[in-house]
């Protein structure tokens, strides 16, 4: 590997499974400290028992749309690591309707986890990054941190039943462009990677849950979210994909990886597409 992250410190959230545990695991892997975040505790314990190198890791269960969740999980990263230099902004989930089902409900719903969260947690970051450049700045230091916001091709493209979700994602890339002018001055890359269809729970064939068979739904605030893609257009969507196929987290880790890297320290305001060139 042409980079070590050692000693550098990630949250990650959304990293008790899937995307955001790859990502995890990819940063430890590298050298960093991993904090985890994500809903369910047990979860968390199982997955940080799962990650290598698991005296680097530290979690904390919260609910991100909490007002005040943001600000702890932030507080706890730096009280269990002493840092943070590197924010994955990736919780998130889906819940589709074309516009006229669509409620109030629904649609801040996914404005709070995919859009409201990110700005909250690079908020209750903000204190700790600017002391630490100025106080890095006074010992003619150079400390280059790094903010990874998740975004989709929903968000880029749009997509049919996804009013609420593509335009919480396309908001993502404008908070990454104006962090990216507000934070240059504090040696902060701040970019964004927008995923296409990536092997999760997500984009399971609409219905089913593979383990079980039984319907795959998603508990969130009382509400039972029905989760995945109906078959035919999975199958559409994977011959319009000119890698021909959908990507694995690991693939999805590795874009986030580069902007969490040295090999990123002089790219800024950005948007990489991991799709495999699928385009909505």
């Amino acid at each position: 590997m042409p980079f070590t992250l050692e000693g550098r410190t990630a949250l990650v959230t959304g990293s008790g499974r899937g995307i955001g545990k790859a990502i995890a695991q990819r940063l430890l892997a590298a050298g960093a400290n991993v904090m985890l975040n994500d809903l369910d505790e047990s979860l968390l314990l199982e997955t940080q028992a799962d990650l290598a190198h698991p005296q680097h890791v530290h979690h904390i269960a919260a609910d991100l749309t909490t007002s005040a969740s943001p600000a702890a999980v932030v507080e706890a990263t730096l009280n269990a690591f002493g840092a943070i230099d590197i924010i994955v902004n990736n919780a998130g989930y889906t819940w589709d309707s074309v516009i006229q089902k669509t409620t109030d409900e629904q649609f801040q719903a996914m404005l709070d986890i995919h859009l409201i969260t990110p700005f909250r947690i690079l908020r209750a970051a903000s204190e700790y990054i600017r002391s630490a450049a100025k106080r890095e700045a006074t010992h003619h230091q150079r400390v280059m941190r790094k903010v990874v916001n998740i975004t989709s091709i929903a968000g880029t493209d749009g997509n049919s039943g996804q009013a609420g979700y593509g335009s919480a994602k396309a908001g993502v890339i404008g908070l990454t462009k104006t962090m990216a002018k507000e934070w240059g001055r504090y040696n902060v890359n701040v970019n964004a990677v927008g995923f296409g269809l990536i092997e999760t729970r997500l984009v399971v064939p609409l219905g089913t849950q593979p383990s079980t068979g039984s319907p795959a739904t998603l508990q969130m605030h009382g509400q039972d979210i029905k989760i995945g893609v109906p078959t035919s257009a999975l199958e559409s969507l994977k011959e319009r994909c000119p890698l021909g196929r959908l990507g694995t987290t690991e693939e999805a880790a590795g874009a986030v990886l580069f902007f969490c890297s040295p090999l990123s320290d002089y790219v800024t305001g950005e948007v990489l597409i991991c799709g495999g060139g699928l385009h909505f």
